[in-house]
C-alpha cells in the first residue's frame, strides 16, 4: 500500500468416517490437572542492557491510577480527529479506550491489555493521530507481527484521520515493492505501520529515518516480544532516541513480558485484566470429543452440514494441515478458503478480500490469523487442532476472532481420546479461570 493523504475515499472498511453424528463420548476435561500450577515460559533470548535508549531499570514499579474519559468529548482530541472517530461509528469510548489513549497522548510509556475485539486498535491509532505535530520526520512507528495486521491498521488510522489534513501514513510490509516503500519513505512520512523485518531494512538503508521518532507502538505485544520477533524488534530499538516513549498493547500479556519491560520502559502507566477476565463472557466455550485425530475431519463434516454459518474460521496449528484439510474440503465440495504463512502474499490480501466481502464464508488459518484480525461478520472459530500448552495464549486471540465488540460469539475446540489435547485444553482452562463444556446435541440451537 503506497503512501496515502487521509481523506474520505479511505472508508472502506487424515482420512477415515467419523463417528455417528454429533459429539462422541465426552473426556473428562474438567477433571484435576496433576500439576496445581500452570508455569509460564522463560525467554532465553539476550535482552538490550538495562541502560539503553537512556531507560534504566524502574525503581518502582507502581500500578498508577489512570484517568478515565467516560466520552471522547472528554479527551480534548482535535475537532477533525473527533470528526474521525464519529464518522468511523464509535459513540462512546470502550473501556480501554477510556484509560489507553489519555496517557499515550500525555507521553508516558504504557502497557494496555484488554480483551480481543474491545478497540485496541483504534486506541492507539486515536492516541497516534492526536500527538502528530506538524513540521517533523517520522513521529510515530507501530510493529505488528503480520503483514494482515499491519494492512488493517493502516486502514483504521486511514479511516479515523480523514478529515485531518496534511498528515501521511505508509504501511511497511513485506511482498510488496521495495520502490514504493522507498519512494513514499523518502517523500515523508508521519506515521510508519509495519513489520520487524521490513522495517528494519528500511532502517538499515537509512530510508526510515527515526531521528524524530516521538513513539513506538508494539501491537501483539507479547508476540512481538517472544522468540519469533524479539531480536528483530530488539535491533529496531538500537536505532531509536533516547527518550522515545514505548507503548505496548495486546489481548495478553504474559509475566515474562511483564518482567522483560523494565529493561525498556519508564515507569508506564498500566492497563491490564486479570487473567480470568481475560476470557471473553460472550463467546460460548465447547469441546467435542473426536476419539482419534482421522476422526477429526467427519465430525468437522457434520458439524458443517448441520449448522448454517454466516462466517467461520478454523484454526489449525501447521500449515501443511491448513492445506490438507482445504484440499479434503473441497474434495467434499465444501467452499473454504485458507491462509497462512506460506501463501504469497498477493494471494493473501485476496483470500482476505473475499472472506470480508462474504464472498468466501469460511476460512482456514493458522495462527498468523489468530491476532487482530477484524472480521465483524465472524461468530463461530473452530479449533480443528487446540494450542500446545505453551502457546496457551493463542487461544484467546483464536477465540477473539467471534464476538467481536461483545457480540456473541462460539468456539468449538476438537479434542482427542489421546490425551494431549485434554491436557492442552485443561491447561487454558485452569489458566484462564474458565469453562469450557461439553457441545450439545442440539448444535444448530445454540448457534442460532
Amino acid at each position: 500500500m503506497n503512501t496515502s493523504e487521509l481523506h474520505t475515499n479511505n472508508r472502506k472498511q487424515e482420512t477415515e468416517s467419523a463417528p455417528a453424528k454429533g459429539p462422541a463420548k465426552a473426556v473428562k476435561l474438567n477433571a484435576p490437572s496433576d500439576d496445581n500450577e500452570v508455569k509460564t515460559d522463560t525467554v532465553g533470548h539476550a535482552t538490550p542492557n538495562e541502560g539503553s535508549f537512556g531507560k534504566n531499570a524502574p525503581e518502582q514499579d507502581p500500578e498508577l491510577d489512570v484517568e478515565v474519559c467516560e466520552t471522547f468529548d472528554d479527551m480534548d482530541l482535535k475537532d477533525d480527529l473527533l470528526r474521525g472517530i464519529y464518522a468511523y461509528g464509535f459513540q462512546k469510548p470502550s473501556y480501554i479506550q477510556q484509560r489507553a489513549i489519555t496517557p499515550v497522548v500525555q507521553g508516558h510509556d504504557t502497557i494496555a491489555q484488554a480483551q480481543s475485539g474491545y478497540g485496541k486498535t483504534a486506541t492507539f491509532c486515536i492516541a497516534a493521530l492526536q500527538s502528530l505535530q506538524s513540521g517533523f520526520d517520522t513521529q510515530v512507528l507501530i510493529l505488528a507481527p503480520t503483514r494482515e495486521l499491519a494492512t488493517q491498521i493502516h486502514d483504521v488510522l486511514a479511516a479515523l484521520g480523514q478529515y485531518m489534513t496534511g498528515v501521511k501514513t505508509h504501511v511497511c510490509i513485506g511482498g510488496q515493492s521495495l520502490r514504493n516503500d522507498i519512494d513514499a519513505l523518502g517523500a515523508g512520512v508521519d506515521i510508519v505501520v509495519g513489520t520487524p523485518g521490513r522495517c528494519f531494512d528500511m532502517i538499515n538503508r537509512n530510508v526510515l529515518k527515526l531521528r524524530s521518532l516521538k513513539t513506538l507502538i508494539l501491537d501483539e505485544a507479547d508476540e512481538m516480544l517472544d522468540r519469533g520477533f524479539q531480536e528483530q524488534v530488539y535491533e529496531i530499538f538500537a536505532f531509536l532516541p533516547n527518550d522515545v516513549q514505548v507503548c505496548l498493547f495486546s489481548a495478553t500479556m504474559p509475566e515474562r513480558v511483564l518482567d522483560l519491560t523494565s529493561r525498556f520502559m519508564r515507569n508506564p502507566k498500566k492497563i491490564l485484566v486479570a487473567k480470568k477476565d481475560v476470557t471473553l463472557s460472550g463467546i460460548r466455550q465447547y469441546y467435542v470429543d473426536c476419539e482419534r485425530r482421522e476422526y477429526k475431519f467427519g465430525v468437522l463434516c457434520d458439524l458443517y452440514e448441520n449448522i448454517d454459518i454466516q462466517a467461520a474460521i478454523i484454526f489449525v496449528n501447521k500449515k501443511e494441515t491448513a492445506d490438507w484439510l482445504s484440499d479434503r474440503m473441497h474434495q467434499e465440495d465444501f467452499t473454504v478458503s485458507v491462509i497462512h504463512s506460506g501463501i504469497p502474499n498477493e494471494d493473501r490480501k485476496r483470500v482476505m478480500r473475499r472472506f470480508r466481502s462474504g464472498d468466501s464464508r469460511v476460512l482456514i488459518a493458522t495462527d498468523l490469523l489468530a491476532r487482530g484480525i477484524d472480521v465483524q461478520q465472524v461468530s463461530l472459530v473452530i479449533n480443528y487442532d487446540i494450542p500446545k500448552p505453551h502457546q496457551k495464549e493463542s487461544y484467546i486471540h483464536r477465540i477473539g476472532r467471534s464476538g467481536r465488540y461483545g457480540r456473541k460469539g462460539c468456539a468449538i475446540n476438537f479434542v482427542t481420546s489421546s490425551g494431549e489435547d485434554a491436557v492442552s485444553l485443561r491447561t487454558i482452562e485452569q489458566f484462564y479461570s474458565t469453562q469450557i463444556v461439553e457441545l450439545p446435541e442440539d448444535i444448530a440451537g445454540i448457534l442460532a
